[in-house]
């Protein structure tokens, strides 16, 4: 019984996937598909950053999640993934388009298109360098929430990542008012994120709002493989269902605590994550020892899986 999880923006790298797409032609097809969907030069991006912009949210997402599906539609050809017995997909933030897309709920090119207008909403939702996000490492999400509240602090919980890893998002000013206080309440660390607005916050309303027109307005289908909802930690195969809590992602808390908790309660024992970096299955270790975790990042990823599992088409 296997999982599939797809990272979210912090993942991307220069070079992330091009051993896919140097050796398989289903890989450069992703690329090209997401280039030709939104006219962006996705492969300049990823491959060189000639221009800086890889960092930059308005392009992160979509080069995220094109390095993703480029990874997954090699995997497709290369493993019978009917072998794996996958019953759930799930990702981080963005990382629940690729999980959408991957499950045949959204096609490649609709998905390219919503993350590109994701990107550029999140990147112009608030003025810039005025909002952010932090990092509060040692505290759990009960913990951060009462110190919120005891404290009448104007900040919100953004991410759920872990028992001792939880970000919260707000004005800048509001965030740094905050540090003393979460210190002395036990926090080990607390650290300003490298990102351009408060994401997961009700800084994110207007863009949520903007956002959902162009979700409501894509042709969604129901998916071969439950995905489960960043916004309610619960699965659905339900189109509607999956559009609806896809929509209010943005402005709410992105409950990955409770998404793996789901997981132990379906007693799913294999997790495999799939795209660039290895942020997920950290923060799936420290939230459980009740899994198998694999990565696949690279072609040897592959092999190293395939051997294991034995099961090359």
């Amino acid at each position: 019984m296997t999982v599939i999880v797809f990272p979210g923006q912090g993942s991307q790298f220069v070079g992330m996937s091009r051993d896919f797409y140097d050796n398989f032609n289903s890989a450069k097809d992703t690329f090209n598909l997401v280039q030709d969907s939104t006219g962006i030069n996705i492969k300049d991006i990823i491959f060189e950053n000639s221009e800086g912009i890889l960092d930059i949210t308005q392009y992160t997402q979509l080069a995220i999640f094109c390095a993703s599906m480029s990874i997954y539609n090699v995997l497709k050809e290369e493993i019978d993934l009917n072998s794996l017995n996958i019953n759930y997909m799930f990702g981080h933030s963005l990382g629940e388009y690729s999980a959408i897309t991957a499950s045949d709920a959204l096609s490649l090119e609709d998905c390219s298109k919503l993350l590109k207008v994701r990107g550029e909403l999140m990147q112009n939702a608030y003025a810039v360098n005025q909002s952010g996000m932090v990092a509060i490492i040692g505290l759990n999400c009960i913990s951060v929430e009462k110190i919120i509240a005891d404290n009448d602090l104007k900040v919100e919980i953004a991410n759920d990542n872990s028992p001792l890893q939880i970000v919260i998002s707000g004005i800048k000013e509001h965030l740094s008012q905050s540090e003393e206080i979460f210190k002395q309440n036990g926090a080990k660390k607390f650290v300003f994120l490298n990102v351009s607005a408060a994401f997961h916050s009700k800084i994110m309303l207007k863009a949520e709002m903007s956002m959902k027109y162009f979700i409501d307005n894509s042709n969604f289908n129901n998916p071969c493989t439950p995905i489960i909802s960043n916004y309610t930690a619960l699965s659905s195969k339900d189109k509607t269902v999956i559009s609806t809590n896809l929509a209010k992602q943005m402005s709410n808390r992105v409950r990955w605590v409770e998404s793996v908790q789901f997981l132990e309660k379906m007693h799913e024992d294999t997790i495999v994550e799939i795209g660039p970096g290895k942020v997920l299955t950290g923060l799936i270790k420290r939230i459980s020892n009740k899994f198998k975790i694999h990565n696949i990042e690279n072609i040897s990823d592959i092999m190293r899986v395939n051997d294991e599992f034995q099961f090359k088409k």
